[in-house]
């Protein structure tokens, strides 16, 4: 297993759809992919420190139909492009996993297009799978063979043949000797023959015994493919449903029965390091299936601090929508710009910053043992453990705060670390925490000698991630405001904090969230209605503490009260 694994952070990115490239290979060399090394302080605020990128190397139409294994698809540079945008991401310590796509190439791969020109009598012809001189295939060759699940653009290798394999492994040598990658991610692993797998395996680890495999598979029992002979990981499919509907449902025993299952105690994969994602390239965006945005930060939570490693996909930590179509993945892989996302309405940045800042610095959500602790339809307690260390996550998805009291021993406090600092004592093995509407705690289990601030001092010494202190100092960020030139009765700026706060329209709505906008680097404050749908908003503190006229008299446009008001 490659040790690096268990505490990344994992950001997914369809090259050919981010950079914008056009749907069909015109020849012309283009170094659209470029654009990556700009959005490597964007990565590092999110505490990202591995980046997956989906197919790079040449072909003809979406990158899954490779015409060159060897070469950078010219829609996104050029090799020598590549391998400086990969010196860029390893100089601020991000590391490089590339999809391999090894069981099809397109019809416009070299060796195909040599059996297309000279027939049976090309040296090629038992590269491919089934590929026989007796029929004609559905694009009208002299010859018939196997396309991947019915598709004959996509040609299905003949992975028993040596020189396909020796082919294949040599451009991973190549990739690893220019690139100096880190990883493969394997397509549509479950249709490609074991033994391939053992010789990839037995090759990368000779050569980097870190080198990551991990591969795409859908259903079915994943030892199969991820164990000491074949891959370190697979994607978690079973979890990826899991996370959704249980928020949908409003029914949390469906994740903690996967989680209890797959990583308990006996658990089916517990010695394995899964790849944990909310969406992807091939399915919908999180911020399209979740019926309410405010289980957005809830279904990251989940996803950072169960076992495995995170993964965000590009765009949806702006919660940005797409669907697929019977025709088109279009809309899940669309061009995005740093300074013009399509949407930040629901901007999940600093929450990932901090869930980052957690992993980062408390080995027990990225190596502990998993236990669940208490489950009932919209609340969840689970502890992560090590030896020497205790996490208990602690999830709400009423529409209100909620007092939940669960079984706990081995400490007297409990620390907050994702939201505010609160701490909690356990008393006779059990403990009372108060959990946000649509919210979650992440807590540390203690003696009462660690404090919130402990964390922040750490965080900052953590010399793994420069990304997070910014997100982690939401709490105490300086959120004053100068009054704004229309309210000069306002005679002291005023400061936001976390909590409830009455609109002038009477509506009741809470701070969850204290943040920086990115572009103008003012103060700004994320909050969502506590009723009707839930909706989260956010908006410039200037904008939020403003003053304004309301029959013929000046209020406050939000108004702090009390938790019990």
């Amino acid at each position: 297993m490659s040790q690096w694994v268990n505490k990344s952070v994992f950001y997914h990115i369809y090259p050919l759809g981010f950079c914008g490239c056009p749907e069909y290979n015109d020849g012309k060399t283009k170094y659209r992919l470029d654009k990556l090394i700009e959005w490597i302080p964007h990565l590092k605020k999110m505490g990202v420190n591995a980046i997956y990128l989906g197919p790079v190397f040449e072909s003809l139409k979406h990158g899954y139909d490779t015409s060159d294994y060897y070469k950078i698809d010219c829609r996104l540079g050029d090799n020598a492009s590549f391998k400086h945008i990969c010196e860029e991401l390893h100089a601020n310590g991000i590391r490089i996993v590339l999809d391999g796509v090894f069981n099809h190439v397109g019809r416009d791969f070299w060796a195909f297009k040599d059996v297309q020109k000279y027939g049976s009598n090309s040296q090629y012809c038992g590269w491919f799978q089934n590929l026989t001189f007796n029929g004609r295939s559905p694009y009208d060759d002299p010859f018939w063979y196997e396309g991947w699940s019915g598709h004959y653009d996509l040609v299905k290798l003949n992975l028993y043949n040596q020189a396909v394999v020796d082919h294949l492994i040599g451009a991973v040598s190549m990739w690893m000797d220019e690139f100096k990658i880190d990883g493969l991610r394997l397509d549509a692993a479950d249709c490609i023959e074991p033994n391939f797998f053992r010789a990839l395996r037995r090759f990368c680890k000779t050569k980097d015994p870190d080198f990551w495999l991990m591969g795409e598979i859908i259903h079915g029992d994943y030892n199969r493919w991820a164990n000491p002979e074949m891959m370190d990981s697979v994607t978690n499919y079973e979890c990826y449903k899991g996370i959704y509907s249980s928020h949908n449902d409003k029914n949390y025993f469906e994740i903690a029965h996967s989680l209890q299952r797959q990583f308990a105690n006996g658990g089916i994969y517990q010695n394995l390091c899964l790849y944990n994602f909310l969406d992807n390239h091939d399915v919908n965006r999180i911020g399209s299936t979740l019926r309410n945005p405010a289980h957005l930060q809830n279904a990251y939570t989940v996803m950072f601090t169960m076992p495995g490693v995170p993964s965000i996909y590009y765009g949806s930590e702006w919660a940005i929508e797409g669907v697929r179509t019977r025709e088109s993945d279009q809309m899940l892989r669309p061009c995005l710009e740093l300074d013009t996302p399509l949407t930040k309405t629901h901007s999940l940045v600093p929450h990932i910053g901090v869930l980052s800042a957690l992993r980062a610095n408390l080995d027990a959500l990225c190596t502990g043992n998993y236990e669940n602790v208490l489950i009932r339809n919209e609340q969840l307690v689970y502890k992560r453990s090590t030896g020497s260390q205790t996490v208990v996550v602690a999830l709400n998805l009423s529409d209100s705060e909620y007092w939940l009291d669960f079984p706990l021993s081995g400490g007297s406090v409990l620390t907050d670390l994702l939201v505010d600092g609160s701490e909690y004592r356990v008393e006779n093995n059990h403990a009372n925490v108060m959990i946000p509407a649509n919210g979650a705690r992440v807590m540390l289990l203690n003696n009462g000698e660690f404090s919130y601030s402990d964390f922040r001092e750490r965080v900052k010494n953590n010399t793994q991630s420069d990304i997070v202190i910014e997100a982690q100092t939401r709490k105490d960020m300086d959120f004053t405001a100068e009054a704004p030139e229309n309210t000069p009765e306002i005679k002291q700026p005023r400061k936001v904090k976390l909590g409830k706060y009455r609109c002038y329209d009477g509506s009741m709505f809470a701070v969850i969230a204290l943040a920086k906008n990115t572009d103008t680097d003012r103060p700004s404050i994320i909050f969502k209605e506590l009723f009707n749908n839930g909706l989260i908003f956010t908006c410039d503190a200037e904008g939020f503490l403003e003053d304004i006229e309301v029959n013929g008299n000046m209020v406050q446009k939000f108004e702090y009260v009390d938790t019990e008001d």
